[in-house]
Order: structure tokens, then sequence, then C-alpha cells
């Protein structure tokens, strides 16, 4: 196999794991999520060297906030349109 032959490979599966990783993203959060989740936590964990462990916050999802209006959530907490009568 012919080192082009090669590059185009790994640049083809680049590209259908990111795509696959936004269609995660998009169609399954939860699950997109605990997958980041389950991925961050081995590199944070304590004994782990210095350089793993930003990669590890990279990784990690965002922390989680409870309710106030700017989670951008469906909890219907947002300004309420005036009916016409």
């Amino acid at each position: 196999m012919s080192v082009s032959i090669a590059l185009q490979y790994v640049l083809v599966a680049l590209a259908v794991a990111i795509s696959a990783w936004a269609v995660l993203v998009k169609q399954f959060p939860g699950v997109a999520r605990s997958l980041r989740g389950a991925l961050a936590l081995p590199l944070l964990r304590d004994g782990r060297p210095r350089w793993l462990r930003p990669l590890g916050r990279l990784l990690a999802p965002p922390a989680m906030t409870g309710g106030g209006g700017t989670c951008g959530g469906c909890d219907g907490c947002g300004p309420v349109k005036a009916r016409n009568k």
C-alpha cells in the first residue's frame, strides 16, 4: 500500500469519525455527555501524569446549571408572549 493511499484512508476515517460525533451530539446529547465524562474521568484521577489533566479537562462536559433561564433549555422559563385578543 502506498503512502498516498494510506493517507487517504486516514483522512476518510477522520472525516467519518467527526461526522459520527456531530450526529451523536446533535441527536443524543445525553449519551454524548455521558461518553465525554467517561473518557475524561480516567484522565483526571490522582496519580496520572500532569500533561493528561488538561486533556481530561478539555474532554470533560461543561458543568450543568440548575435553571435560571439562561440555560437554553425547554422548561418554559423565558418571557411570555402576549396574546392577541
